[in-house]
Order: C-alpha cells, then structure tokens, then sequence
C-alpha cells in the first residue's frame, strides 16, 4: 500500500468548471508528488441534485486533462447500507439526537443551531438527527493557510448527520468514506475549511486517525462569488485542456515555463508534478480569475 492516498470528490450534480478543476488539478499533484495514489469519488448522496449521466461527462473531462485516477471510482450512493451501520452505531451510543427545528429558526437564531433538541428525548415525526460535538476543536493547522481557527460556537454546534428526508448528510458520509479509502490527505478547495475541525473530531470518534487538510483558494469573479455549479458556472469540457491547464497552474502559484504552455497536458502534469510545493500556493482564501482567463 503506498504511504499516501488522497482523493478528488466531486459531486455528480454539474459538469467541471474552472473552479473544480482547480481542486482536482491540487490533490492529484500533490498525490503524485509523493508517489501516491489519487483516488475518485462520486458525492453523489444528495440524490434530488444528481444529474443523469453527470458522473461519466465529469469522468470524462477528468481524462480529457489528464488527471488518471488510481482503483475504482467509488459512488456514495451504493454504500448507504454502510452509512446506516455507522449511524445506528452512533445511535446505540447515545450520541446521535432527533431535532423538529426548522431551517427558518436556524436562521432566525443567526444560522448556528443551538442545541435547543437536544435535552428532549424526540423520537418521533419527521426528524432530523444531529450528532453532539462533544470533542470538536475549534482549530486545525492547515497544511497550505498554517494554524486555524474557527469560532467557538461553531465547534460546539450538534450537526446534521441524518436529514429529515432521509439522507445522509455530507458531514457523515465524507469521513467514513475518508476512512473507509484509508485517505492519509485532504486536499479541496477553502469553503470547507471551517468544516476540518468536525470533520476531525468524527474521524477520532469512530476510532480512525484524521488525514491532514490543505485548502486551495477559491476561484472568484468577485468577492464571496465563487465559481459553482450553482451560480451556473461554464463546464470547461469544450474548452482548450492545454490552456486551461496552464491556467489553473499559474492560479495554484506553479506557473510553467513558457515552452510548456501550449505543450500536451500529460507533459505539462509531469513538470508540475516535479515542481510541486506546498508552499507556493497562494494562502488566500479567494482569487480573482479574471487575471487568469
């Protein structure tokens, strides 16, 4: 088994934009800079968002650049029987809770839950299910953005594991895939970042060491508008590979020599890959891709 295994995620609900291919780009080099696996996975367990086809026009795409997965592509929705086994786990622990509170009064309340379910034993009716926080950190050290911290109230949330329409959240099937894949680094975009710390502590809770986390910067138009699926971003599958490839490298801090840029994405992959460090991806938290199209 190599000592590194990371893991690109993405969810099968829209093609691959600028913006995904960013992160893609990040984990699979620093994946093959350490001789590696990069592994693909289908976060697909939102099932209402999913569209037909989508995980095949992103796999694709994925090729189309050159970014070769290693081992299966696994898709979160043909491991629910998993997810169940964990969550009536936690269930049997006593650490898992029904909640009737609505979206609105989470809202109303600032958009950090409070806990208010917790004490009253609800075990009937259309629930939600959280998980009580109990250990969550409210920092991390960030192995692009160095030590980070998150706001208290935010590490002592009780969150959503188990939504009232019956879905898994996010938040419990990304780390027990994590483990479950034997993921040694996390390496996505920075929207996340303030979810490392949960995502940790759950990791400890089910009795598996945590991967190490690095957050990439996020690809904007203008402040707080990322690029996204759902503000419609342009798929980048008809565009030209070996530009946007040059791109999104510059965009990490890797940019390559100027015989390379309009060279065969396979060969400028094995540059990067040579020259990949860490620290020379901007530690911002958002970049304006205007200068980069």
């Amino acid at each position: 088994m190599p000592t590194y295994i990371g893991r690109f995620a993405p969810s099968p609900s829209g093609p691959l934009h600028f913006g995904s291919l960013i992160a893609a780009v990040g984990s699979y080099l620093q994946a093959k800079s350490q001789h590696g696996q990069w592994l693909v996975r289908m976060e697909d367990i939102d099932t209402p968002r999913m569209v037909a086809g989508m995980d095949s026009d992103i796999l694709r795409t994925l090729e189309q650049y050159g970014l070769n997965w290693d081992s299966t592509v696994v898709y979160q929705s043909q491991r629910l029987d998993r997810y169940q086994d964990i969550f009536q786990q936690l269930q049997q622990q006593q650490l898992v809770y029904g909640c009737q509170c609505s979206r609105k009064q989470i809202s109303e309340l600032g958009g950090i839950y409070n806990n208010y379910c917790a004490p009253r034993q609800l075990h009937s009716g259309k629930l939600a299910w959280r998980l009580c926080s109990n250990n969550v950190q409210p920092y991390f050290t960030d192995r692009i953005f160095g030590e980070q911290h998150i706001s208290t109230e935010l590490a002592n949330e009780d969150y959503i594991v188990k939504r009232r329409d019956g879905l898994f959240s996010y938040q419990l099937v990304v780390v027990i895939d994590d483990i479950d894949q034997g993921i040694t680094e996390v390496i996505r975009g920075a929207d996340l970042l303030p979810m490392t710390p949960r995502q940790q502590a759950l990791c400890q809770l089910l009795k598996a060491k945590p991967p190490s986390y690095g957050h990439l910067p996020l690809a904007v138009l203008a402040p707080g508008f990322k690029l996204s699926k759902q503000n419609y971003a342009t798929a980048i599958s008809q565009w030209s590979a070996n530009s946007v490839l040059t791109q999104v490298l510059s965009f990490l801090g890797h940019t390559p020599p100027k015989e390379l840029k309009l060279a065969p994405v396979t060969e400028q992959l094995l540059w990067a890959s040579k020259n990949w460090r860490l620290e020379q991806i901007p530690a911002q938290l958002e970049i304006n891709i205007t200068e980069f199209r």
